[in-house]
């Protein structure tokens, strides 16, 4: 009797949608300019399971589809769900589920939540088998490849009633040795740009990054190390994307992408001399870009990159570690406005040390630079980060904190603004910067497409009806 191929489905869960990526967790129906991103990290798991000869099937249950249905015929061996902080109940809730409907199936899950609730995720969840701390591509291949529990890094586990931790695994040095994400299992059509809804991919360039902001999830999910992919190595993956997909724009995502100038530059070329006609955005620090990388970065097709500003106060950012000056802000700005690229800023607000005065600076200074898009978020201390371990230090938190509403409405009070407040200056903060009068009428002056106008009025709607 011949064998049943094993399968595995890998899935985000039928919960509101988010940016799973661990370091941010963004929910997406309160957010400005933010779209939904593909599973790449469940494609990248998908391409090994596929190549330990499993038939892997992907899902992104908060875009739509039927969960138990899926279950019940594809009934796979394992299950990898992707929880996030701000979902964590329901997204464990489908781990329940499919233990339910298949009690013999093995049941996975992986997310920054592991970093510190790990302990109390295992205790409270029965149904779960296996929680996977960190990079998870070589963990689930030595789960798949059937190893003792034990010999297996990364992996919290129960027995007999106890909740075990086989010890952190090292980070992937070489990030070229990983196979494609399988975007062949996904409907690559759902994830498009925010601007003119044409499909776009996430290539993952770079892991790590070596600032550990007050904040951010950046530093413990993948170390302080940037491990880099070869341009060649990239630009491999984005000939794939154009010739099989047919799929020309890209967001480059990375940590830090251009901390390092012979690289970026490398990427560039790389591009360019492999006549890949691409559009892409990436993100930046306010004080590496010059005027000759933005030009290079232009060239190669990038027209949108995205700085992690926080603050338009000094003294915030340098209580966040941010390691960056307004004037880096100012300079780098400019450079890329030369360069005819558009840039998208993001802001936090509500910090512990946040004050009326220190919002406002930061408002006036969002204005100043008079970028093309800004997010303003509500500080968020999500478990993992220092912000997290200072606001339970300082007691910042109160018995209504939540996280179900991450960087919109905030999970904590300041030292001398309470949460509403908060939110009545973050409210007031985007539709003071959006609502511009010259604002308004530069990007009516850009707009080059029916899609960009739908867009932009659906943006604006949601702008208005923020409550």
């Amino acid at each position: 009797m011949e064998l049943r191929q094993k399968r595995i489905l890998l899935i985000y869960p039928p919960s509101p949608v988010l940016n799973r990526e661990d370091r941010c967790q963004q929910p997406t129906k309160d957010l400005v300019v933010i779209p939904p991103l593909p599973p790449t990290d469940l494609m990248y798991l998908a391409a090994i399971a596929e190549k330990e000869g499993y038939e892997a099937k992907i899902e992104d249950y908060s875009q739509g589809g039927d969960f138990e249905r899926d279950l019940q015929e594809f009934r796979p061996d394992y299950l990898v769900v992707n929880i996030a902080t701000p979902t964590l109940e329901h997204d464990l809730g489908a781990v329940k589920k499919a233990k339910d409907i298949l009690p013999e199936i093995v049941t996975i899950a992986k997310g920054a939540a592991f970093l510190t609730l790990a302990e109390r995720i295992m205790k409270e969840h029965d149904a779960l088998d296996f929680g996977i701390l960190g990079e998870a591509e070589e963990t689930l291949k030595e789960i798949l490849q059937d190893k003792q529990t034990v010999d297996i890094l990364g992996i919290y586990y129960k027995e007999n009633g106890e909740v075990k931790f086989t010890g952190k695994r090292q980070f992937i040095e070489d990030l070229d040795s990983l196979p494609f994400p399988a975007r062949h299992l996904v409907d690559n059509n759902i994830y498009r740009r925010p601007d003119n809804n044409k499909v776009q991919a996430t290539i993952k360039v770079s892991r790590g990054c070596p600032f550990h902001c007050f904040f951010c999830l950046a530093t413990p999910v993948s170390g302080s190390k940037v491990r880099r992919r070869s341009p060649e190595n990239i630009v491999k993956e984005i000939r794939e994307c154009v010739e099989k997909y047919n799929i020309t724009n890209f967001l480059f995502w990375s940590d830090i992408f251009n901390l390092d100038k012979k690289w970026t530059l490398d990427l560039c070329q790389a591009i360019i001399d492999n006549g890949l006609k691409i559009t892409w955005s990436a993100n930046t620090r306010a004080d590496t870009a010059d005027l000759e990388m933005a030009k290079m970065m232009y060239k190669s097709g990038c027209r949108l990159v995205s700085i992690g500003v926080e603050s338009g106060s000094q003294y915030m950012l340098e209580k966040m570690g941010k390691k960056i000056t307004l004037d880096d802000v100012r300079r780098t700005v400019k450079v890329f406005k030369q360069a005819k690229i558009r840039i998208y800023n993001y802001f936090v607000i509500g910090l512990p040390w946040e004050t009326e005065e220190t919002v406002e600076d930061t408002i006036k200074f969002a204005i100043e630079l008079n970028s093309d898009f800004i997010s303003f978020y509500t500080a968020t201390p999500l478990p993992g980060s220092r912000f997290f371990d200072y606001a339970m230090e300082h007691n910042l938190f109160d018995k209504d904190t939540s996280f179900e509403n991450a960087y919109f409405y905030p999970a904590v009070n300041t030292h001398s603004l309470s949460k509403d407040r908060v939110f009545e200056l973050h409210k007031s903060a985007i539709k003071r910067f959006y609502f511009r009068p010259l604002y308004i009428l530069k990007m009516l002056l850009r707009i080059r497409s029916f899609a960009e106008v739908r867009s932009y009025f659906t943006a604006g709607l949601n702008l208005l009806l923020r409550k």
